[in-house]
């Protein structure tokens, strides 16, 4: 059986943020809720999540400065959700590296289907991402944290 999916919710509205857990939860996703920026910080690499579902309005640090942080040292796909719907806000969020943006209030068959597109997405492009061009084969490729092995080239980045 193939494991469960790992998505990391952080919003500091608890009900929301319980409403997202229990749809995700139903379409067989592993789900745990953060409800601050720093909190976040320090559980993503414990927790390990394949993608980020992360508000922007949080308190102490905002969900933009959360998104840098894991950019600087992450890859794992991010969607913002946001009560904050001006193009300048979704434009930045999307400019500091989120995959996907999403106003609130939102349909939560359209939150399901967004998660399980980027999931899709960025899976098909690590395994292109993993292919050697130049023998045909596909790579032997290890991440583990911020490190990726690859161990048909004997390769760490």
């Amino acid at each position: 059986m193939a494991e469960k999916q790992r998505i990391l919710i952080v919003d500091d509205d608890e009900n929301i943020a319980e409403l997202i857990s229990l749809y995700l939860t139903k379409e067989c996703f592993e789900t745990k809720i953060i409800n601050d920026g720093e909190s976040a910080i320090r559980e993503i690499p414990v927790f390990n999540p394949n993608l980020i579902l992360l508000d922007l309005m949080l308190p102490g640090i905002d969900g933009y400065q959360v998104c840098r942080e894991v950019r600087a040292n992450s890859q794992v796909p991010i969607i913002m959700l946001s009560a904050k719907g001006e193009i300048f806000d979704k434009v930045l969020g999307l400019e500091l590296g989120a995959d996907d943006y999403m106003e609130k209030p939102f349909d939560s068959k359209e939150l399901v289907a967004r998660v399980k597109a980027v999931l899709r997405r960025y899976k098909n492009t690590s395994e292109e991402a993993s292919s050697d061009p130049l023998s045909g084969k596909s790579a032997k490729i290890v991440n583990y944290k911020d490190l990726t092995v690859n161990l048909t080239n004997y390769s760490v980045t």
